[in-house]
């Protein structure tokens, strides 16, 4: 049987040669991980930059009511429907992922491997939970006849999503960060400078205070550049 070379695991030798049918199987994980990881991201910048069309938590009231009178609305709504793809997508990226690392020689270290599922999942829940408050008003005009809110309710549906993005979301993001980064570096999967920047830039997020709307980028950012390295490095000869 043919064998071929792969990044080496934590404790494995590197260059330790695998049977050519656990490399396809590897370089298969590898594609799923990467391709749905890119699709994420692309369904995740479409549908942030929809909903975040609904006014921020320090415009006048008049912008508010003028936002949701001018038929705006149906953008924002269009985006919520945007997001469970999106959320898909990070579910079958993660899951491709996880079999991955598993298809590799040696067992994945236990307590990563199980923060990598519940940050991922938390994020996911928090993603959705976050766009559905901020769009919450945006469904009312577009479904439905009744009146409009009053503006304080509105303000306060879209101060409760960005709690649940800024708060809660990156730092979900932040963890799956660390976890995925600690887990493909075992595997040899991500070079040793690309390491270095996630565990940085998770670090930024895990302590970042700031509501500006581009800092929910970084994650999206980040999951494309190790979705390349992915697809470029694993099961490499």
């Amino acid at each position: 049987m043919s064998r071929a070379t792969v990044p080496a695991s934590a404790g494995e030798a590197r260059g330790q040669p695998l049977p050519a049918a656990e490399l396809r199987q590897i370089r298969a994980y590898a594609v799923m991980s990467g391709a749905s990881g890119l699709v994420f991201a692309a369904l995740f910048i479409v549908a942030f930059a929809l909903v975040r069309k609904v006014p921020g938590l320090a415009v006048p009231d008049a912008v508010y009511t003028q936002f949701y009178q001018s038929g705006s609305d149906v953008l924002v709504a269009l985006g919520l429907y945007v997001v469970p793809f999106a959320g898909i997508a990070f579910i079958w990226s993660m899951i491709a992922t996880r079999a991955l690392i598993s298809a590799y020689p040696g067992r994945p270290s236990t307590i990563p491997f199980g923060l990598h599922l519940a940050s991922g999942v938390l994020f996911v829940a928090m993603m959705f939970a976050a766009t559905a408050a901020v769009g919450a008003v945006a469904l009312l005009t577009v479904f439905s006849v009744a009146p409009l809110p009053s503006v304080d309710i509105a303000r306060a549906l879209t101060s409760t999503g960005y709690g649940l993005a800024f708060v809660y979301g990156v730092r979900a993001a932040g963890m799956y960060m660390i976890t995925t980064t600690t887990l493909m570096k075992g595997t040899g999967i991500l070079p040793r400078w690309l390491a270095i920047i996630g565990y940085v830039v998770a670090a930024f997020l895990l302590v970042s205070t700031t509501f500006h709307p581009v800092i929910l980028l970084v994650f999206p950012v980040w999951i494309v550049v190790t979705s390349v390295a992915v697809l470029v490095r694993a099961g490499r000869r």
